[in-house]
């Protein structure tokens, strides 16, 4: 009489920075076992979990940053921590213009085949624009744009 034995093992997964979706980790011949047959192999498929504040694109990164108008205008300091901690200071003197993006090479993604390249990050500012001005204000802007 042959009887059914359960046995547990532990698999460990060493994730690897910069693994996409749809990445594949294979165990052989660690899947379930039927009488008389080959013991199956067990596949992980890698998923990704969306973050707080980036956006993957393939090995790029996308982040969005708000802008008011005078920062769009007269410059402004973007301060941003990366995925991996590091804090990056960066001085924005010129125009932030409605739909502009910053790209900041090789601050993406680690690209697993090329060990130490990376993707870019990229930054899209958000103009936020003033719902309303005083006539002074108004005043002022026309003087100071030449209006």
């Amino acid at each position: 009489m042959k009887r059914l034995v359960t046995e547990s093992e532990i698999l460990t997964i060493d994730v690897k920075p910069g693994w996409k979706k749809g990445t594949k980790i294979t165990f052989p011949d660690k899947g379930n076992e039927q009488l008389n047959k080959l013991p199956a192999d067990l596949v992980f498929v890698i998923d990704e979990k969306p973050h707080d504040v980036y956006k993957r694109d393939g090995n790029d990164l996308i982040r969005n940053h708000k802008v008011t108008l005078v920062e769009a205008l007269g410059g402004t300091i973007v301060n941003l921590t990366t995925l991996d901690g590091r804090k990056l200071t960066i001085p924005m003197s010129e125009i932030v213009r409605p739909g502009y993006e910053l790209v900041l090479a090789k601050e993406g993604m680690p690209i697993t085949k090329e060990p130490g390249n990376r993707g870019d990050l990229k930054i899209k500012f958000d103009v936020k624009f003033p719902t309303r001005l005083t006539t002074d204000q108004k005043a002022n802007l026309k003087r100071a744009l030449g209006g």
